[in-house]
């Protein structure tokens, strides 16, 4: 949608530019106003050709077009004896533009307040026109142009993301070195690990004699390494020499 609206304010610009008189200038800031893609205008303001409009019985569209970047449809009905009469696609725009004003301005809007800017009679009526003409993919939010009055604190407001933005970035960046910190020590802990393991396993192979070999039991098996009696028990002396086998039948 982004892209799209990007394409149409190019359309319009290219149409303005190319307009030949007062009333098709006119009649195309109309078409601008009122487009279902079209939500920011302040690009037009810096052509040129729209100042032959000043001089000039139309001189109420330049009003218009301040109107939809700027204003709400409260404005509207305020100023609407000297402004040019809407057309109901412009109607429709003006209280999609007038929604995006009051979101960006209160973080809760009760019915009650939005049925008194908009100009609707009851909660049916707004419920179905916020659903089918303000609701929007959640991948893009329309916005709108962002008036000179408004300059400060739309700066103050960035300034103030920039600030939490730099502090989030420290708390992160000092998390990022605890975890670091938390692996280099298990990472020592594994090899500590290991190292008494395999010190273990080795101990124990030199404990264990590996040429020594001895018949046991009824079938004379051969046992390496230890002598075993029926219970499994290693029956060595402590001296290291054989004991006498029991011989089972």
């Amino acid at each position: 949608m982004e892209q799209m609206q990007s394409q149409v304010i190019e359309h319009f610009v290219i149409k303005i530019i190319s307009s030949f008189s007062a009333n098709v200038l006119a009649s195309v800031l109309v078409e601008a106003t009122a487009h279902r893609n079209l939500f920011t205008f302040s690009d037009f303001f810096s052509l040129s050709s729209l100042q032959q409009l000043k001089a000039t019985e139309n001189c109420v569209y330049l009003d218009m077009l301040q109107l939809f970047a700027y204003g709400t449809w409260s404005d509207y009905k305020n100023n609407a004896g000297r402004l040019p009469q809407l057309i109901p696609d412009q109607i429709l725009k003006l209280k999609q533009l007038t929604v995006l004003t009051l979101a960006s301005t209160y973080e809760v809007l009760p019915y009650d307040q939005l049925m008194q800017e908009l100009d609707v009679t009851n909660v049916s009526e707004l419920q179905d026109f916020l659903i089918d003409e303000c609701m929007y993919s959640v991948q893009f939010a329309a916005c709108r142009d962002l008036s000179p009055a408004n300059l400060g604190s739309m700066t103050q407001t960035l300034s103030n993301w920039l600030y939490a933005s730099e502090n989030l970035l420290v708390v992160l960046q000092e998390e990022i070195i605890l975890a670091d910190a938390r692996h280099g020590i298990e990472k020592l802990q594994k090899k500590r690990v290991e190292q008494n393991l395999q010190e273990v396993t080795n101990n124990l192979v030199k404990a264990v004699p590996i040429t020594d070999y001895v018949s046991c039991g009824k079938q004379d098996k051969l046992c390496k390494g230890f002598v075993l009696d029926s219970a499994g028990v290693d029956i060595r002396n402590q001296e290291g020499r054989w004991r006498q086998l029991k011989r089972y039948s």
